[in-house]
C-alpha cells in the first residue's frame, strides 16, 4: 500500500475533515482515505463518471439572456 502526504492544508480544512470523520465515528485518515475513493473510484457496478456526467449534475444557470452578448456597435475609424 502506498502512502499519501499531504501538505499546506488550510486549518479549516483540517478541522472539517476531523468534525466530519468524529461524526461518523471514524478516525480523520480513514475519513480522507474515503473522500479520495469516492472522489476517485466509481462505485461498484457504476462506470467512471465522465466531465460531462459531472456538468449534466449541475443546476441550471437560469435563463440564456442572462448571456446574451450586446450587439457591437459601429465606430469610426481614422487611418
Amino acid at each position: 500500500m502506498a502512502q499519501l502526504v499531504v501538505r499546506n492544508i488550510e486549518d479549516t480544512v483540517v478541522s472539517r475533515l476531523q468534525r466530519r470523520a468524529a461524526r461518523r465515528g471514524v478516525s480523520a485518515e480513514e475519513e480522507h482515505r474515503r473522500i479520495l475513493r469516492d472522489a476517485l473510484l466509481p462505485a461498484p457496478g457504476n462506470a467512471a463518471r465522465t466531465l460531462k456526467d459531472y456538468l449534466l449534475e449541475m443546476p441550471g444557470g437560469g435563463d440564456d439572456a442572462a448571456f446574451v452578448r450586446p450587439q457591437a456597435r459601429a465606430r469610426r475609424v481614422r487611418l
